[in-house]
């Protein structure tokens, strides 16, 4: 079944969450896109029971303001992607490629991973393009909920989403 979308204005890009464990994380990148207008796909199935109650924490009263557009299944987002023409951006920290070289599209979908696994190597392997933040040698990972802030931050930036925000 296609998502249901709020008529709202276009925005270049868009985040998806690919079957999110933790409800602050996905509240806290709820409250993200509520806040700059970026639709947010839920890739099914989450770690937690997924509801507004569980994602408040991190979302606050955000969340009533998000668009929301949920997903079953991978392969139903993959459906959604290509009926599209969209653009797969994986944030992996497996990439080889700087989020701060690539050059964003409009249409393009920023995909986080699971907190403890990211995505599952097939997956990863239909990205159109993986990129991953430069940090130091010695560290694992960022937060995936500030991973996803600093890259769809960058993508708005060369997208001019931030035009359309007052």
């Amino acid at each position: 079944m296609p998502p249901i979308r709020r008529a709202e204005p276009q925005i270049p890009v868009e985040l998806a969450l690919y079957q999110p464990e933790i409800a602050p994380n996905a509240g806290a990148m709820l409250r993200l896109g509520a806040c700059l207008g970026v639709p947010v796909h839920i890739i099914h199935p989450t770690g937690f029971a997924f509801s507004r109650r569980a994602l408040r924490r991190g979302g606050l009263d955000y969340v009533e303001h998000a668009d929301i557009i949920e997903h079953d299944s991978y392969a139903h987002f993959a459906d959604w992607l290509r009926a599209g023409s969209r653009r797969l951006v994986l944030l992996s920290t497996k990439a080889g490629t700087s989020a701060y070289v690539c050059r964003y599209a409009p249409g393009d979908v920023l995909l986080v991973g699971r907190e403890s696994a990211g995505v599952p190597a097939a997956i990863a392997a239909a990205a159109d393009l993986a990129v991953r933040i430069p940090m130091r040698q010695d560290r694992r990972s960022l937060n995936v909920a500030t991973a996803a802030s600093l890259v769809l931050g960058e993508a708005l930036r060369q997208t001019g989403g931030f035009l359309t925000l007052k």
